[in-house]
């Protein structure tokens, strides 16, 4: 056996056992041919253990990413797919092995505290970026590649499975997504009811109403009308949603086509529980003004919404931790 060269990291630990247990190996034949064919980074086939699908990543001439070179990189990565709900994490403690196909044992790389790794969604991959020096790899002294074939084994313990209790994502739109709306009221003098809202309309995936207050509200009660946005369909939003739209309301000069003097912006967070925002006094109540605007025609008065989202956000609620208890269980290709 050639004298084995490793550069030793204070976060490996390397050993040799003659029968470890294996969750899963794979065996790669003409080694060689990885680097010929610019095989940079090989995925294997995924198996499970405990209740979590897996894979090794092997980067056969080392992670260029991680300006390895001369080395083997060796990686465990979870399915991203079983990190459900959002922000779930699993805890695990995982070795590497090498088979010597000369002495039959293997050289087995872990961490040398043994100390459990997150996978979660920001971070899927742990392993090793110098798992062996290709030199010392491809000696064929050492058994770890004979006749141009090596073997490659994990062994993966989950120790706990956990989530934030409560944790909430927050998505800024690139592209703003924005709609506009008329709403048109006929025999405006002869309006009684405190409020008359719209029909619904479409911003993306929700649907938003505008409100009128003929006499007003609040501190405008009596003397102007009032105008509000609304959520149409906040009973359907999950709890913690909120969405943050700016909106312009107008009501709209039927005569001249200018429509400054009756207009008015906001930004606001709407969510089921703030779901109306607006203006207790966006504008006189009298007929007499409205009709000299070109704001009252015909007894009919045309109010206009742009509605723009900017961001979303929503939460996340599930078990804060579950204890796994291990399971084995052996795959092999």
């Amino acid at each position: 056996m050639a004298n084995l060269i490793f550069e030793n990291p204070d976060d490996i630990s390397r050993s040799t056992s003659d029968s470890p247990t294996m969750h899963y190996t794979v065996k790669i034949k003409s080694f060689s041919l990885l680097a010929k064919n610019s095989m940079e980074r090989y995925e294997t086939g995924e198996f499970e253990s405990g209740g979590y699908n897996w894979k090794l990543v092997i980067y056969p001439s080392g992670n260029k990413d991680k300006n390895v070179t001369e080395h083997i990189s060796l990686y465990l990565a979870i399915e991203a797919a079983d990190l459900r709900p959002p922000g779930w994490e699993v805890h695990a403690i995982f070795r590497f092995f090498l088979h010597d196909q000369i002495r039959d044992n293997y050289l087995t790389i872990e961490d040398t505290q043994k100390e459990e790794r997150r996978f979660r969604g920001i971070k899927l991959e742990w392993g090793y970026d110098k798992v062996i020096p290709l030199k010392t790899f491809k000696d064929a002294r050492n058994g770890y590649l004979v006749d141009d074939t090596c073997v490659f084994g994990a062994e993966v313990f989950v120790s706990k499975q956990r989530s934030m209790d409560k944790g909430e994502c927050l998505e800024l739109i690139k592209e703003s997504i924005t709609n506009k709306f008329v709403f048109r009221i006929e025999n405006y003098s002869k309006l009684t009811t405190d409020f008359y809202d719209s029909n619904s309309f479409n911003v993306g995936i929700y649907k938003w109403k505008i409100w009128l207050g003929p006499n007003g509200e609040g501190i405008g009660l009596g003397n102007y009308n009032s105008l509000h946005l609304a959520l149409a369909n906040k009973s359907s939003l999950s709890a913690g949603t909120k969405i943050f739209a700016e909106f312009t309301m107008r009501i709209l000069d039927q005569v001249n086509g200018r429509h400054p003097s009756a207009k008015h912006n906001f930004s606001r967070w709407f969510s089921a529980s703030s779901y109306m925002h607006g203006w207790d006094r966006f504008i006189s109540i009298g007929s007499s003004n409205l009709t000299n605007m070109g704001l009252l025609v015909k007894d009919t008065f045309v109010v206009e919404a742009e509605v723009t989202i900017l961001a979303v956000v929503n939460t996340t609620s599930s078990p804060s931790l579950e204890l796994v208890s291990s399971t084995s269980c052996c795959y092999s290709v």
